[in-house]
């Protein structure tokens, strides 16, 4: 019996790796050197650095003290109980994922949140896992979502509190089979908006050093050292006579560049960096399209769908933006202080300054149709919308118009008519193409997305920009699955050239996905060279080395894995798989149940371990175990193979 298990299962890579999904693809071929100046002098002065919201706090006070209970000031903190907004009685805080047959449950341990996670096979707890939540991301109005750290790799947990209904349920993107438990990772991108700037492995894809608690004074005035710098000195400006130049004024920019400071963060949706920019470089003062572009897929139908922080993209629908060309965030919203606290009239009579008196522009509706909402132009022209890719989630559509009545709106989206930059109107074709393949590995994996991507990038005509355009074409080819097409392109290329982690990972795969191995160990190498601390590159790595017979390597690499996140389950399984091997039964087992625990329908960690307890005579309970994983995969004709032999 062992003898065969060893034939037909050992032989299969008794190893574990993931396919990645590579969301954030687009790092610098080149640097780009920025011309533009600025009156503002901590716009584009390389030497201006961020401070820090206590400096500004010193001399702003009574501002820092409103600007804390805002929904920005709010926006990220340490997971205590008075940072959380959510409901933990019995009869609430219990969430049911009936896809993967899961239950949550948050609860506090003394001053400590967790989660817990368990499975039932009848009445009998069959799986518990418990993760401590180290900070809350959300202010309350909307949400509480819940984020952990494991040695600085950021994740967040499958639950959210929903403030306005006052439930939890699954978090946002998690509902419909599609949850990753505890292994979706929060990288730059997510942070950068959700919070103020913070200290980050740049050679990571979420491993970081230093966390602000919420959004702070500088993501919306810029980096504040000049400025201070100046006060010290004892250069005091009369600001009520004119700007004082060392610290962005919001107010005193243009109406674009207002809404550019907004936009950073308020127009969700497919950001495309551009080459040599980071979610670190935009100040405000700059125009958005100098750091990345933002597209927003844009539909025939439905216009009351909407994501929920896409405010500046239903603005500029507007025909109030649209006509006016002096509408901007701050006509009316007051950003110190918190909308809780602001009066309602603050919001209509910034609708009356343009719609008040004068015949042709004021309102139409009778009076007394008007005083049922008390006159309110919120109410009628810019109501509460649920949004697309939040659950559970009302907000105030920006979206400024006359409504129809609901009879006769366009309740369904009828056609994808493409993708429109909301923050410039100029794009250039390779970009387009970009955003078309961002949006098929984030939202919809649609391959007329990618004959879109081809068509824009066909469209440079440079030689020169087309050579430079290997990666994207790379790229493509790799969402294609067309990986001959891939190494084709990848046959000119040495790894030492490529400066994106993402193209030499992508050649990588596509070469093990053509059991090219030896061709593909280069490229895997060259993605953890530029990002040492992206695990999953890591883990793609070792099991390449594996497959080419070089296992002391391999472990060294799945060993460097666990010592940064000692809950990669991966790593585990390989790691447990090593000990196997060697004959070290308690370390094998150490490691492989540790990997179940984290995982219980990790396939790979099931066969080791099923191979584990058949060597050791244990085939009760090797057979137990696969037959759970028959149980949540019917289908699994290794599962059955392996079951039939024993």
């Amino acid at each position: 019996m062992t003898s065969r298990i060893a034939r037909n299962i050992l032989l299969l890579l008794a190893v574990t790796a993931i396919t990645l999904p590579s969301f954030f693809c687009n790092s610098p071929d080149k640097q780009t050197v920025a011309t533009e100046t600025s009156e503002w002098l901590n716009v584009y002065d390389t030497s201006a650095h961020y401070v820090g919201m206590d400096k500004c706090r010193g001399c702003h006070e009574s501002i820092y003290q409103t600007y804390i209970q805002t929904g920005m000031g709010q926006s990220f903190d340490f997971a205590t109980k008075q940072k959380s907004a959510a409901d933990f009685s019995p009869a609430h805080a219990l969430v049911y994922d009936k896809e993967l047959d899961f239950y949550y449950k948050p609860y506090w341990k003394s001053d400590s949140l967790y989660v817990l996670e368990f499975r039932l096979d009848g009445s009998d707890t069959v799986h518990k896992r418990s993760q401590k939540i180290d900070y809350i991301i959300g202010s309350g109005q909307h949400t509480n979502s819940h984020i952990f750290s494991s040695n600085g790799y950021f994740h967040q947990a499958p639950i959210t509190f929903y403030t306005q209904k006052q439930r939890w349920d699954l978090a946002p993107g998690f509902e419909n089979g599609n949850s990753s438990r505890f292994d979706r990772l929060i990288e730059l991108e997510c942070m950068s908006c959700h919070n103020g700037y913070p200290q980050f492995e740049p050679q990571s894809q979420n491993k970081f050093l230093n966390v602000k608690s919420g959004i702070d004074c500088e993501r919306c005035h810029g980096p504040g050292s000049l400025h201070i710098e100046a006060k010290q000195a004892g250069v005091i400006v009369d600001t009520s006579k004119g700007p004082d130049y060392t610290i962005v004024n919001p107010r005193r920019l243009s109406v674009e560049l207002q809404n550019n400071v907004c936009q950073r963060c308020h127009l969700q949706g497919i950001a495309v960096l551009n080459d040599g920019k980071s979610f670190f470089d935009f100040r405000p003062g700059m125009k958005l399209s100098e750091v990345m572009n933002v597209f927003m897929p844009q539909y025939e139908g439905a216009q009351d769908k909407m994501i929920m922080a896409s405010h500046v993209e239903r603005m500029k629908k507007s025909e109030c933006y649209v006509s006016s060309g002096k509408m901007s965030c701050i006509n009316c919203h007051k950003p110190h202080v918190s909308v809780k606290f602001t009066p309602r009239t603050q919001y209509t009579d910034a609708c009356k300054s343009c719609h008040g008196g004068q015949k042709q522009t004021a309102c139409t509706e009778q009076l007394s149709v008007r005083m049922k909402q008390n006159d309110d132009c919120v109410t009628c022209h810019m109501p509460r919308n649920g949004s697309i890719d939040i659950p559970h989630v009302a907000v105030t559509d920006h979206y400024i118009r006359k409504r129809p009545m609901s009879d006769t709106m366009q309740k369904k989206i009828t056609a994808f008519l493409g993708l429109k930059s909301f923050n410039n109107d100029n794009v250039d074709a390779i970009t387009i193409a970009r955003a078309f393949m961002e949006f098929y590995e984030k939202f919809n994996p649609n391959n007329g997305l990618l004959d879109s991507a081809i068509a824009y990038l066909n469209k440079e005509k440079s030689k020169e920009e087309k050579e430079k355009q290997n990666r994207d074409y790379i790229r493509v080819y790799y969402l294609y699955k067309d990986f001959n097409k891939v190494a084709q392109y990848a046959s000119s290329l040495k790894p030492a050239s490529i400066t994106d982690a993402w193209c030499a990972y992508r050649i990588g795969e596509s070469y093990m996905q053509l059991q090219q191995a030896a061709n593909a160990l280069p490229w895997y190498k060259r993605a953890t060279e530029i990002l040492k601390y992206s695990l999953d590159f890591q883990n793609k790595y070792g099991t390449c080395l594996l497959a080419l017979n070089k296992p002391e390597e391999a472990q060294l690499i799945f060993e460097f894995i666990l010592k940064e996140d000692p809950n990669y389950v991966s790593a585990h399984t390989n790691v447990g798989y090593f000990y196997m091997q060697q004959g070290n039964i308690t370390m094998a087992y150490y490691h492989l149940l540790k990997a179940f625990s984290l995982n219980p329908d990790h396939q790979q960690t099931i066969f080791n371990l099923a191979i584990l307890y058949h060597n050791e005579g244990k085939d009760a309970q090797a057979k137990k175990i696969l037959q759970v994983l028959l149980k949540r995969d019917p289908q699994n004709e290794r599962a059955r193979m392996m079951l039939s032999e024993l």
